[in-house]
């Protein structure tokens, strides 16, 4: 055996060996719960929140305190919201992991082209 053919060989073996380890890897992926519906609801209470002044109902902000806000604005036409349109929880890439009211509002709240407001 020369020392082309061991070499050959072992990258072989370490081929198997990395895709074995991608295959369990998938499989457990796969197993694991499905994304964002599994977040958490984001508390008002939360500190990053009230920082940010969300609310989970947008009727309830007080335009006197908080002069960004008009009526019209709630988290499902903000540019920051993800998810599905019409579910009533929705990721936000303001609250990483967290899922807010489609009818909330923070101070962050940017219109989303193509939404009414």
């Amino acid at each position: 055996m020369n020392k082309t053919e061991r070499l050959t060989r072992r990258q072989l073996l370490g081929v198997t060996v990395t895709a074995a380890a991608g295959l369990s890897g998938a499989a457990a992926f796969a197993q694991a719960p499905a994304g964002a519906a599994s977040f958490p609801k984001l508390d008002e209470k939360d500190p990053t929140a009230a920082a940010l002044k969300y609310v989970h109902d947008a009727k309830t902000v007080d335009p006197k305190k908080n002069p960004n806000y008009k009526p019209g604005q709630h988290c499902a036409n903000c540019l920051q919201v993800t998810g599905k349109d019409g579910d009533a929880w929705r990721p936000c890439n303001i609250f990483p992991k967290k899922l807010v009211a489609a009818n909330g509002w923070c101070s962050v709240w940017v219109h989303k082209p193509g939404t009414a407001v």
